[in-house]
């Protein structure tokens, strides 16, 4: 199939998927809600009813906002949280996971017009613990692995290390079903919440208390109205719960709660990047409530890693509710190493003797060996419009650029 050409490039060689993906989207629901995801359905009136294509996965890059290896114009774009809380396009950061419902997809130039941006919040409380051996921090009880693809907010410095138990941070992130825990995708502090967020998988739910357990920590939603209470509530089921921010007798008291899963319009074009949350087959699984069915999808990288907890990206379209599959492929082993991302637009605070400067929120290093185009560094000046490739710095901080061309 004609596949799009991807933003982010991840060798100097290009393998044969990337050739292919030259010549010619945290996951669909909820968490693909990493950042983003897990709505009730679009509103009426909020310009979706137009919408011929679905993107749902991380932020990988600027000019505008770069999703799946399609650059989509968010200009004029509705942008809301997942409970239809209008935000603004600030919000939009790197290592954040939307839902984007555009127009056609322009499959020569990888390019959208985004009518609306489904903006979720991840993970939210106070840091238990942190183990920089194995790369991970636990959140609300909850176990978050921390990858070389991890962002940190440029207000947090010293990567994992940097960060303090007891302080509240924002963790956003796909989760792995069959290790029980979080991907970060980005990780930012959240000094002063007033709620705490928690999402994750219901067990020992027991209607006549009013309590059910997301991984160890035990949730009382006997405050949460009757109408509020999704009425399919079971054990299995992957829900979002906003938390008051302390404990009653051991259990987080829950302010609101929701099914973790958006209900999809009809879309000729879907593009979703996710882990697999419910297997059946390789060619019959979830992807966090999301139905794919793959019976005549075609597989790049073979079916022997479509298993439960795999992270995968699903190419096909949104028919009654389920994505039908044209292609499927997996996206773990990509994680291995720093990826190349893109950036595009104006400079501003450039300090010469640090080497950096700011590109839409981001602080860009350009120490190491860079490729310049239409330009040389003496040609750097806030202000100037530029395209940057380069990767996430070791401690999670910063941008490495690689290559600098100025448009």
């Amino acid at each position: 199939m004609s596949r799009l050409p991807r933003a982010t490039l991840r060798s100097p060689h290009p393998t044969r998927r990337q050739v292919l993906l030259g010549a010619a989207s945290f996951g669909a629901t909820a968490l693909l809600a990493a950042c983003g995801g897990g709505s009730d359905g679009a509103d009426a009136g909020d310009g979706t009813a137009t919408a011929s294509s679905f993107t749902s996965g991380p932020i990988s890059g600027f000019g505008s906002i770069i999703v799946g290896g399609v650059r989509f114009d968010d200009s004029l774009a509705l942008i809301v949280d997942e409970d239809g809380n209008r935000a603004t396009r600030g919000d939009l950061k790197l290592g954040c996971v939307v839902d984007i419902d555009a127009g056609r997809i322009d499959r020569a130039e990888a390019r959208a017009v985004a009518l609306r941006i489904m903006l979720g919040g991840g993970l939210v409380g106070p840091v238990s613990a942190v183990d920089t051996t194995a790369g991970t921090l636990t959140l609300l009880g909850q176990t978050v692995l921390v990858t070389t693809s991890t962002v940190f907010d440029s207000a947090l410095t010293g990567g994992l290390g940097g960060l303090t138990v007891g302080d509240v941070y924002e963790v956003w992130g796909l989760f792995d079903p069959a290790n029980q825990r979080f991907v970060a995708t980005r990780i930012a502090p959240r000094t002063g919440a007033t709620e705490y967020r928690l999402r994750g998988v219901v067990a020992e739910l027991d209607t006549t208390a009013k309590t059910f357990k997301v991984g160890s920590e035990l949730i009382n939603y006997a405050a949460v109205p009757n109408a509020d209470v999704p009425a399919t509530l079971a054990n299995g089921q992957f829900v979002r719960v906003t938390l008051q921010t302390t404990q009653v007798n051991g259990a987080w008291l829950a302010i609101r709660l929701r099914h973790s899963v958006r209900t999809l319009e009809q879309r000729p074009e879907a593009h979703v990047e996710g882990v697999i949350t419910v297997f059946t087959s390789a060619q019959s699984f979830e992807i966090n409530g999301l139905q794919i069915d793959a019976t005549n999808a075609t597989f790049p990288d073979g079916t022997a890693g479509v298993v439960l907890g795999a992270r995968v990206e699903v190419e096909g379209a949104i028919v009654n509710g389920v994505l039908v599959a044209t292609e499927v492929e997996l996206e773990d082993r990509r994680d291995l190493g720093r990826r190349l991302l893109e950036f595009r637009g104006e400079m501003g605070n450039l300090d010469t003797t640090a080497k950096t400067f700011a590109l839409r929120g981001l602080t860009i290093w350009y120490g190491g060996t860079v490729e310049y185009r239409n330009g040389t560094e003496a040609s750097l000046a806030d202000g100037k419009i530029v395209e940057v490739k380069g990767v996430i710095s070791a401690d999670h901080t910063r941008v490495e650029a690689r290559r600098i061309e100025f448009r």
